[in-house]
């Protein structure tokens, strides 16, 4: 029994060994991934890591990101820390980068936003769902146009495009190739390789 159990705890050691690597590799190299959908667990993992690395030093930050967004406030967290730490943070958009992911990819300037090339980028409204005593609904829709002004205000302001126009834009999902965003505002370049970081 004893024997099972160490040989047990031999296997899961080796199995986390090259996760652990991994995540030294990356915090070494000071890049910062957000794969999946935008939540709190998320948001967490991500502001703790940047919050991590610009506590070790000023060093430029790699932020790779893929998500179908999330929660909006999740995103807003992320894309208030991205702008809180010191380090200057370059944001890499890749598979795609939709709703509240487009949120944390805007939270850098322009110059700093770059995007590999088959990377799909989607702005919309936010969406919420009121249920409840009329109030309630009433109360929770107010809350939603507030939220949705002030998402259209951060791509206007971020991609130069006139509010009026933004706002018409993202009545409905509104989807970008890599090109079509360039030409939006959204994004400042692709590229294809590291080495067209520096």
């Amino acid at each position: 029994m004893h024997h099972t159990t160490l040989a047990a705890d031999d296997k899961a050691a080796k199995k986390e060994a090259p996760e652990k690597m991994e995540e030294q590799l990356l915090f070494k190299s000071r890049y910062v991934m957000i794969f999946g959908e935008i939540d709190d667990k998320m948001a967490h993992a991500t502001c703790r890591r940047l919050l991590a690395l610009a506590q070790e030093s000023d060093a430029p930050i790699t932020l790779l990101i893929s998500s179908p967004g999330g929660h909006v406030e999740s995103g807003d967290a992320i894309h208030d820390m991205i702008r809180f730490v010191r380090a200057p943070v370059t944001v890499i958009g890749t598979g795609w980068v939709a709703s509240a992911g487009t949120h944390i990819y805007l939270s850098v300037p322009k110059e700093r936003r770059l995007a590999l090339p088959n990377t799909r980028f989607m702005i919309h409204q936010p969406a919420g769902g009121a249920g409840g005593q009329a109030s309630d609904i009433a109360i929770q829709a107010k809350e939603i146009i507030r939220t949705r002004e002030r998402i259209a205000a951060v791509i206007a302001r971020e991609t130069g495009q006139p509010l009026s126009r933004v706002a018409v834009d993202i009545e409905r999902d509104f989807w970008m190739s890599t090109d079509e965003a360039i030409a939006y505002g959204l994004v400042s370049r692709v590229i294809e390789k590291q080495s067209e970081l520096g």
